[in-house]
């Protein structure tokens, strides 16, 4: 149900390690945080070169339903930040895994990657 090569938080959040980008990872909610969401109408999503605490909230999904934080799943720098949801916030609800990630982080510990859940560590929290 959740790809298996993605690492999880209990918020709902997921962290992909991309093969050709060693020093970052590309983060963004999982598809049951976007469906418990409900449509998302607006991201806010923390600046290039903005440091993060993990855990630490660092932007904004809202949604017709409410407004819920995103957390970060790893202390570290953001490398980047997907401009495309500034026009098309839907590609959250559309592509949670693919189009709708949220930003790219450079983390202060690479190793704090392997800590997150797995794919079935994740469906635990969730059952």
């Amino acid at each position: 149900m959740y790809p298996e090569d993605l690492k999880y938080t209990s918020e709902h959040e997921w962290v992909r390690t991309p093969g050709h980008v060693a020093d970052s990872v590309r983060i963004g909610i999982t598809d049951y945080a976007q469906d418990a969401l409900g449509d998302i109408v607006y991201v806010s999503l923390p600046e290039v070169g903005q440091s993060v605490d993990a855990g630490g909230a660092c932007g904004e999904l809202e949604s017709t339903k409410s407004v819920s934080d995103v957390y970060a799943p790893i202390a570290g720098e953001v490398v980047a930040r997907n401009e495309a949801l500034e026009a098309t916030p839907e590609l959250v609800n559309s592509d949670p895994y693919g189009e709708g990630w949220l930003f790219e982080l450079r983390p202060a510990d690479p190793a704090s990657v392997a800590a997150l859940l797995d794919a079935a560590g994740y469906q635990a929290t969730l059952d």
